[in-house]
């Protein structure tokens, strides 16, 4: 997390779906309510607040997922026994309150479904995992401040457009976009990730504070992929993008002795949520093979240089002369642009004494052999 992340404007919507799952989650879990209570006329107010949403999620509810509807999965929670309904309900009001994990004190988040029957779980999961990858994908009931509405409401695209303009570092439209969790480049292909997964806790998968988009290559394994981000249920040496950010609280340690960095904490307190940041996104792993590729790049900067004043008798360059072309060229960093961390921190690793003598040595040797050629 090297850059700040926000929420942006349309989150507003996702925090009413957010609700707007809660309150439908709890009153199938209500013991009164039975599977034939689901129909359009019993979704009505006071059930979701206003009979836009009602409508909605009971057109929502008439869509196929794996050939049956969602609304036979709705049918399935409300006809679970009692017993059950009161695990599940317990257990939706504690994965809602996902703020409260990173208050100073906070109890262990269940790491185990709710109830022991599989096909009831699968039937929950599916139905509230599918207000992102239906109801999302196509539109919520919301405005983008939140306010309910019959048509146009925020979507995956609105949401994704809006993620990127929020954390745009350079307005220019054309400039190359940053990832905010490792630095590195966006991409063509960005994509929205659960930070809390999905499939672990459905009741998230439309969550403001749940979402943010990221480049693939984090999203992906071996790096972010289905990795839980809570030990056990504990989010206690964890950081999180909204609720508590690792933005300034992680940078990049130059280790001289293999021409690497790793990534540490800025304090103390925070040193076992680095560690964990890093073993999600292998980010010490990414930062080092961009740390010796830019290396390299400008290793061959230097020796075409030198290569040239050879061909024109001039003498070679001075210890004074690299550390003189690294100021420059560190001078000419632009925050904006991909890997600058890792950018910056190879300049300042390189004006070292040691580090410009050898590299100083690494120009001459080169030189001397190509020109003995």
């Amino acid at each position: 997390m090297l850059k700040s992340i926000h929420r942006v404007a349309c989150s507003p919507a996702l925090v009413a779906c957010q609700q707007l799952m809660q309150r439908f989650a709890l009153w199938l879990c209500d013991p009164a309510i039975t599977d034939a209570h689901i129909n359009q006329q019993g979704l009505q107010p006071p059930v979701l607040a206003s009979s836009i949403e009602a409508n909605w999620l009971w057109g929502f509810l008439q869509r196929i997922e794996a050939g049956q509807t969602l609304l036979s999965r709705a049918q399935t929670v409300a006809a679970m026994p009692s017993t059950q309904k009161t695990a599940l309900s317990t257990w939706i009001q504690t994965v809602a309150a996902l703020a409260t994990q990173f208050q100073p004190v906070s109890m262990p988040w269940p790491n185990n479904r709710p109830f022991a029957s599989e096909s009831d779980w699968i039937a929950f999961k599916t139905l509230f995992e599918s207000f992102y990858k239906k109801g999302f994908e196509s539109g919520l009931p919301y405005l983008p401040n939140g306010t309910p509405t019959v048509a146009g409401g925020v979507n995956y695209a609105d949401y994704v457009r809006a993620f990127r303009n929020t954390h745009r570092l350079n307005p220019d439209p054309d400039a190359r976009e940053v990832c905010v969790l490792c630095g590195g480049p966006l991409g063509d292909t960005p994509q929205v990730d659960h930070w809390v997964l999905e499939s672990k806790f459905p009741l998230l998968s439309v969550c403001a504070d749940n979402l943010c988009l990221i480049c693939s290559t984090c999203n992906e394994a071996p790096n972010k992929g289905k990795k839980p981000v809570h030990s056990n249920g504990s989010f206690a040496d964890w950081f999180h993008p909204y609720l508590r950010p690792g933005n300034g609280a992680v940078h990049l340690e130059y280790v001289l002795a293999d021409l690497s960095v790793q990534c540490s904490s800025t304090t103390p307190a925070d040193q076992s949520k680095s560690v964990k940041l890093d073993e999600l996104l292998n980010l010490s792993i990414r930062w080092t093979r961009e740390f010796k590729a830019e290396y390299a790049k400008h290793q061959d900067a230097l020796r075409r240089r030198e290569q040239r004043r050879l061909q024109t008798a001039q003498a070679r360059h001075s210890v004074a002369d690299i550390q003189s072309y690294v100021q420059q060229w560190q001078e000419d960093l632009v925050h904006s642009e991909p890997h600058h961390e890792v950018h910056r921190t190879l300049a300042l690793a390189l004006q070292q004494p040691s580090r410009l003598a050898a590299w100083h040595r690494e120009l001459g040797l080169v030189t001397e052999a190509q020109a003995n050629l």
